[in-house]
């Protein structure tokens, strides 16, 4: 599933359901029952009360252009256990489109830290899958760079960032 985490504005509560309700319930819904669901987060988007607003341009966007949200991943388990009804969550997709490896560990970190609460509060989460291991051909070109571990572009050769040392030392400490 892959999760808006959408936020109402003021005023907009009865759009986000709207809207809620087409983008992800209906699919939601129809996993009650199922062994787990697969969340994919990344960012969170804004509803007003025309509808889902645009993101709009901003210094801490990330390389393709969505808000750094670190915590709609906490946002999107929490709408998927609600709505499947304690449906066991696997996250299928979490990262962030960055050129600067310092703000992937920054943002990585704080997204484990809204999960590890969602957890904390009974939610079951039986996974987490960092979106990507590598540096990957996305949407048609190499631009947004997601991943742990660096490719060039000529030679192929790949080269581990300090991002996935960090990531390995948070999974062995079982906490960020």
């Amino acid at each position: 599933m892959a999760n808006r985490a959408f936020a109402a504005r003021a005023g907009a509560e009865e759009k986000l359901r709207e809207l809620e309700h087409i983008w992800e319930d209906l699919y939601l819904e129809a996993a009650r029952g199922d062994d787990f669901v697969g969340v994919q987060s990344y960012s969170s988007q804004w509803v007003g009360t025309d509808g889902i607003e645009p993101h709009p341009p901003h210094p801490d966007n990330t390389l393709v252009g969505t808000a750094y949200r670190p915590d709609a991943l906490g946002m999107a388990v929490r709408h998927t256990w609600d709505v499947t009804g304690g449906v066991p969550i696997l996250v299928t997709e979490n990262g962030i489109a960055t050129a600067d490896d310092r703000r992937r560990i920054a943002y990585t970190g704080e997204a484990l830290r809204h999960l590890f609460a969602a957890a904390d509060d009974g939610i079951d989460i039986r996974g987490y899958l960092h979106w990507s291991a590598l540096d990957n051909y996305e949407w048609g070109h190499w631009e947004p760079t997601f991943g742990l571990i660096a490719v060039d572009r000529k030679t192929f050769t790949r080269t581990p960032k300090p991002s996935l040392a960090w990531l390995g030392e948070v999974a062995r400490r079982g906490r960020p």
